[in-house]
């Protein structure tokens, strides 16, 4: 049995494709299209599905849309209906967008496929999401906790599931509390993410990581836009906001009245505790000033989002009794919050899917519609994210060879990995590009950029040199899995399954060793590597380790600002051509610049 999830129209479009119980094939249309966070129709990903498994659009038993499309058209007529003459924009653009395609979603998708009608399912938006996280954990039952800008009606979940192996239980999911639109935990987030200067369903990882070089000395007011029950249930004061009556705008005049002018996107973000490298001109006074301020408004937009989720957690808890946790949606991406509700709630085992957004919920809507709706017994954890395309040799040498470009090939992979080993511990720069890409938003191994995090400086050249993005912006590392709590505060006792995925931060033991990627607040958002799972990247990790003593490299994805991390070997290419990366490692060809040491003074 073949089923096809697919998630569209609002961002990070995906696809994803289960045979019979399990998953063998997802991707975001981002990866094909190279459009960042693209939102059309994935019909790039859907057909790369379908090559994988070596069938046609007519041969799915099912194909399941992520959402409700008629749902979420009530919502928006609404809404433009409580808020109308502001609206009026909001609702011709609505309009436009709906009769388009969105209405139409099961016609079309009969159509890109050619399959009948009765084949095309929809499935809630806020299921999909549970199902997302639930269906590829490892747990039988387990309590589930989604936050997100807005599915059909609901931003935020509260509930329960069951995850059957055997036809002696009932897989099930019941979501018993909601929060609904316009009152949103992840709206909110996005709107202090556009205050600051960034953009929105993109941007709010910046804002976590600008908030380590804050304090959070707003938080008072930010509780003047949002009030806060003791179950951690919400309703936002909708005098300060605008996107629900606005095109382009998700704050008014009250919120500037209160936060003051929004930070301009084109600025440099310099306080006294970010580097000033490669700045032609020193930052004034006035800057660092200025730039503070906006630091300690996300610092305390960020404690406010953890503290309420945390509150929520311990609720969800105290409803259901269940020590594991399935924590799903857009908002179930921030790092810093997963790891206090890990820390300050009495749930011992949590699990996060690496595509933990709407791109995760096209994997999430298929796996409801065969466990739940078809009642059959599971057969699959998610214990990796290498779910894309993978390039054989063959394919990247006709590449370098059709395009001219000089290599080496090293066919022993010891020898492949002593020489990667080398160009690090020289503070060289290597892409690093092997196997199936990754599902999700994160560069787990195999589409990533690889440094020394012994080299302090390493995290500029990384961000100004290489990525060509603000200075601020933190690394993770990649660490061997059987050395993590030699480096962080880790408790080995508990199964922590999102430092897989890169969905914790910990405290940093050993800062002096791993400078590059400790945050400035002390700590560091962490990648496991497990031999079994990724045994090259692994093995390259071990070799570091045995030649410098530290069991762990600085990891980041392999593309550079406004792109999406790359997915073809040309893609690479691109990227290692238009930057100052010193060796590019495809498979087992290795290209590398003449560059001079670009250690800063």
């Amino acid at each position: 049995m073949y089923i096809l999830g697919i998630s569209c129209y609002y961002h990070d479009s995906a696809a994803c494709l289960l045979k019979d119980a399990e998953v063998i094939v997802a991707a975001q249309e981002e990866r094909f299209s190279r459009i960042k966070h693209d939102l059309s129709f994935p019909m790039n990903a859907i057909r790369f599905c379908l090559d994988y498994a070596g069938i046609k659009g007519n041969e799915l038993d099912y194909a399941v849309f992520n959402e409700k499309p008629f749902l979420k058209f009530e919502r928006i007529i609404k809404t433009f209906l409580s808020t109308y003459p502001r609206s009026a924009a909001v609702f011709q653009e609505a309009m436009i967008n709906w009769m388009a395609d969105k209405l139409w979603i099961k016609s079309l998708i009969e159509d890109k496929l050619g399959i009948s009608s009765k084949k095309v399912l929809f499935c809630q938006h806020h299921i999909s999401h549970a199902a997302s996280s639930l269906f590829c954990s490892p747990f039988l039952e387990a309590a589930i906790f989604s936050v997100d800008g807005a599915g059909e009606w609901t931003t935020t979940s509260l509930g329960r599931g069951t995850a059957a192996w055997d036809n002696k239980d009932k897989s099930d999911i019941q979501l018993f509390e909601e929060i609904k639109f316009p009152h949103s935990l992840g709206l909110l987030y996005s709107v202090f993410t556009a205050f600051l200067g960034f953009k929105v369903n993109e941007g709010e990882y910046k804002v976590m990581g600008m908030s380590a070089f804050g304090k959070p000395k707003y938080v008072d007011k930010i509780y003047e836009l949002i009030r806060v029950n003791q179950d951690g249930s919400f309703r936002m004061n909708m005098k300060y906001f605008a996107y629900h009556y606005h095109t382009k705008q998700s704050f008014n005049k009250h919120f500037e009245d209160l936060f003051g002018r929004p930070r301009d996107p084109k600025s440099r973000f310099v306080t006294d505790k970010t580097s000033i490298y490669d700045y032609v001109n020193l930052p004034t006074e006035s800057e660092i000033k200025a730039n503070q301020y906006y630091a300690d408004i996300a610092a305390s937009i960020q404690k406010v989002t953890e503290d309420i989720l945390v509150r929520i957690a311990n609720y969800l808890y105290q409803k259901t009794g269940l020590k594991k946790l399935c924590l799903a949606g857009g908002v179930a991406l921030n790092c810093l919050a997963n790891s206090r509700i890990l820390r300050e709630t009495p749930f011992e085992e949590i699990f996060i899917q690496p595509a933990a957004g709407d791109s995760g919920a096209a994997m999430g809507a298929a796996l409801y519609v065969y466990h739940c709706l078809l009642a059959k017994p599971r057969k699959f954890i998610l214990k990796h994210a290498y779910w894309g395309k993978e390039y054989s040799r063959d394919d990247i040498k006709s590449f370098l060879e059709s395009a001219g470009i000089k290599y080496k090939y090293i066919e022993d992979e010891e020898e492949l990995i002593g020489l990667v080993v080398e160009m690090l511990i020289s503070a060289k720069v290597v892409g690093w590009f092997q196997g199936r890409f990754e599902w999700g938003p994160r560069a787990l191994g195999n589409r990533s950029i690889l440094a020394d995090p012994r080299d302090e400086k390493m995290k500029d050249i990384v961000n100004i040199k290489i990525k060509f993005r603000e200075p601020f912006r933190p690394f993770a590392p990649s660490v061997l899995s059987e050395k993590a709590a030699e480096l962080f505060e880790l408790n080995n006792s508990q199964e922590h399954y999102p430092m897989k995925f890169m969905l914790y931060t910990l405290p940093v033991k050993k800062k002096e060793l791993i400078p590059a990627v400790t945050h400035v607040d002390g700590s560091s958002r962490i990648q496991i590597v497990d031999k079994q799972i990724n045994p090259r990247y692994y093995r390259l990790i071990e070799r570091f380790y045995q030649v410098t003593g530290v069991p762990a490299v600085l990891n980041t994805s392999f593309n550079l600002k406004g792109e999406p991390i790359v997915e073809s070997p040309q893609d690479a290419f691109n990227t290692f051509s238009r930057s100052e990366m010193d060796m590019l490692v495809l498979g087992n060809f290795i290209l590398t610049k003449n560059t001079d040491n670009r250690r800063p003074n």
